[in-house]
């Protein structure tokens, strides 16, 4: 009795220490999140308040930024700054590579006695002037005209980042505009489409009777998913270096066929670097809230809270740019490539899409009763319209030549573009498209049939991870979105179509006599006229892309076809329309994402002939040789040499198969770089390259299954995949 009373102590004492560890964890994390950003607590801390008034204003109003207050703020950010070690500011922008781009200066100001003061003024907070020459702009600069200007968006608070050498640096989201005002990056348009949407939304909000709203804001939900491979295997292969993918790799003996991966416990190794990655994200202010094991080995996947869709790209970047950096920490490689290996799921990024007011509402939420929630079908219906008319946009606005190698491989949303909805909501729309009385079935609560249970509240619809765009509640998920691209693309594109589809509908709300019967045509009308576009079944068959077809639905399965979808008059119609993008911006990023397509295909070829002449042959030739010694020596015994006859048929034979096709790459590569034209080029590395590094994959893939694991001159997909 003794001895199980002071167990229990013991054990009590344990629970009373864990308990008061896991409470120190958790007051750290609240402390840690948002500690390296200038976020609105600290505003509120540091500014005078007549200058937090102001900056609000501008913030959340649009109203102008006078030089005044920006050199309060500028002041005020820099204090904060030094004090957490920065020497160092930069204006962060996103250019049109897709990637981020900065340049850093100092604080410091000479002083006329030889030593320094630390200043940053409202100038240099509000604009800066990096060299734009060297940055894509499909023909808006030419390159000996270098200015370009970096401009504030105070909506997207500034931030601290640090590095591994102890580099703290102030960071400035910024615009990048060229010298005559033309947009060279991805921030502007969308900042641009996402005012087109809240002025449309606000519109429809109006004459529905909402005169309490000020303002709607897209939100975003971005899923990141991504590999983790050992360094050491990663520096052996060039194709991973140069092309972010594997040009070569037979496949492992397993793969993803047990269905053991997804949502498995968490590998140690994998978990410190989730850990790490964790916080550094959460210093930035990033709400990394969901991780876990993905469907491929070595594939996972992280998820962040919703955030207003600049800052939620804005953070999407910081993402993978930080995982990247935190697994070199960890002697991994973080791969965001589409396809880094064939034969098992690439990686996408789920963008969850909605629309918030700045009074607390979802404008995509369906409540208990959405037959009659006359709010929410009338923003249903915009989405039905915007979606079905531009389909063809909106998978431009997802395409790159990664995700070539995805769409429509059964691991992935196809590349036509499908709304699901679920079957409650498209009963409703079914119904209220013949004209009838729609219903709804009410709360219904899952019955699991353990008495130990609780009863489970249903959704109103499954989720379906088939749709390309699917309704999920009080959102949508376009799932077609590259993991390795910014989602500002896809979500400008978006924002566009959906505001195009809101002011058709307030203006025919604000011409009615009778709004109810209005919204019920109109709802009406979105069915019956683009109610194609709904499919709640399984998008990976067969049967779906013959109905897709019948329905006349667009089937777009490479970039160059996706891309000309935004090199139309009805394209530059829309876009200026709405001051998003004018028709040069418009064809800037044409020939930009044109060319882009051809330059990654030609590295890949590059790079395919490179590892064919300068490790795979030479490593078959080594063996080859070795078989026929051997095959010598068997004789000169007298001893049977069948077996390795038979075995050095076949490797010369896929030997002298992969010489020639080696051959035919180079001269297709070169024949395709030469092309000058951007749409002609981009299409003869499509049609003649990649099927050229295809047929010359499936000769080394084979050589590499025939040949000892010691000869072979790169890691393969058993050990990158598996050796965690």
């Amino acid at each position: 009795m003794l001895l199980s009373q002071e167990t229990g102590t013991v054990a009590r004492s344990n629970q009373d220490h864990s308990m008061k560890d896991r409470s120190k964890i958790a007051f750290n994390l609240t402390k840690i999140f948002g500690s390296n950003v200038f976020n609105d607590r600290t505003m509120k801390e540091r500014l005078p308040k007549d200058t937090y008034k102001a900056l609000k204003e501008t913030i959340e109003k649009g109203a102008p930024l006078t030089l005044e207050v920006a050199n309060v703020v500028a002041n005020a950010m820099k204090d904060w700054a030094i004090e957490r070690g920065a020497t160092h500011y930069t204006h962060w922008f996103q250019p049109l590579t897709g990637r981020t781009a900065e340049k850093h200066d100092s604080f410091i100001s000479p002083t006329v006695d030889g030593g320094v003061v630390m200043e940053f003024s409202g100038r240099q907070l509000i604009q800066g002037e990096p060299d734009a020459s060297s940055f894509p702009s499909g023909g808006l600069r030419a390159a000996f005209e270098a200015r370009g200007y970096t401009a504030w968006d105070c909506t997207s608070p500034a931030f601290l980042k640090e590095d591994a050498a102890g580099n703290v640096t102030l960071t400035i989201p910024t615009a990048f505009c060229s010298y005559t005002g033309e947009a060279l990056d991805k921030k502007t348009p969308l900042l641009r489409s996402m005012d087109a949407v809240s002025k449309q939304a606000m519109r429809v909000l109006r004459v529905l009777g909402n005169q309490t709203t000020q303002h709607v804001t897209p939100t975003m939900g971005p899923e990141q998913e991504y590999f983790l491979i050992d360094k050491k295997y990663y520096d052996q292969r060039i194709d991973l270096i140069t092309a972010g993918r594997t040009l070569f790799g037979a496949q492992a003996p397993k793969g993803q066929e047990l269905e053991d991966q997804y949502f498995g416990a968490i590998k140690d190794r994998i978990s410190a670097f989730m850990k790490d990655l964790d916080i550094e994200l959460w210093k930035m202010g990033v709400s990394s809230k969901t991780k876990h094991n993905e469907v491929a080995p070595a594939q996972y996947e992280m998820a962040p809270v919703f955030a207003t869709v600049n800052i939620a790209a804005d953070h999407n970047q910081l993402v993978m740019e930080t995982m990247q950096k935190v697994a070199l920490r960890h002697h991994l490689v973080c791969l965001l490539h589409e396809k880094p290996f064939a034969g098992v799921n690439g990686s996408g990024k789920h963008n969850n899409w909605s629309l918030a007011t700045d009074d607390g509402l979802n404008l995509l939420e369906p409540g208990k009763t959405p037959h009659d929630n006359e709010q929410f079908l009338v923003f249903l219906s915009a989405l039905l319209t915007a979606v079905d008319r531009h389909a063809d946009k909106l998978r431009a606005g997802a395409a790159n030549t990664g995700n070539d190698l995805r769409l429509g491989a059964n691991e992935a949303p196809p590349a036509v573009v499908s709304i699901f909805l679920g079957e409650e909501l498209t009963d409703i729309l079914v119904a209220l498209g013949k004209g009838k009385a729609a219903s709804s079935k009410g709360q219904h609560f899952l019955q699991i049939g353990v008495d130990s249970l609780p009863r489970l509240p249903k959704d109103n619809t499954d989720r379906n991870r088939t749709s390309p765009f699917a309704f999920t509640g009080n959102k949508f998920e376009f799932r077609m979105v590259p993991s390795s691209a910014s989602i500002s693309g896809a979500n400008t594109v978006l924002n566009t179509i959906v505001a195009e589809a809101l002011d058709e509908t307030a203006t025919r709300l604000e011409k009615a006599k009778n709004i109810h019967k209005e919204t019920t045509a109109i709802v009406k009308e979105a069915v019956n006229q683009h109610g194609r576009i709904i499919y709640n079944g399984n998008n990976y068959t067969d049967e779906w892309l013959k109905e897709a077809k019948k329905r006349d639905l667009p089937n777009i399965r490479s970039t160059v076809e996706a891309l000309a979808a935004m090199a139309t008059p009805a394209a530059e119609k829309l876009f200026e329309k709405y001051k998003v993008l004018t028709k040069e911006e418009l064809q800037s990023r044409y020939e930009v994402y044109l060319e882009k397509y051809a330059k990654d295909i030609n590295i890949e070829a590059r790079a395919s002939v490179d590892m064919v002449k300068k490790l795979y042959l030479p490593a078959v030739i080594q063996y080859t040789s070795e078989l026929a010694s051997a095959i010598a020596r068997l004789r000169s015994v007298g001893a049977p040499s069948s077996v390795q006859k038979a075995l050095l048929g076949k490797i010369s034979s896929l030997l002298d198969s992969a010489s020639n096709k080696l051959d035919a790459l180079e001269a297709l590569a070169q024949k395709a770089q030469n092309i000058r034209e951007a749409c002609p080029g981009a299409k003869a590395f499509r049609d003649k390259v990649v099927p050229a590094m295809n047929g010359l994959r499936s000769d080394i893939d084979a050589l590499e299954s025939l040949l000892p694991a010691s000869l072979w001159p790169v890691p393969s997909y058993a050990d990158m995949l598996f050796k965690l």
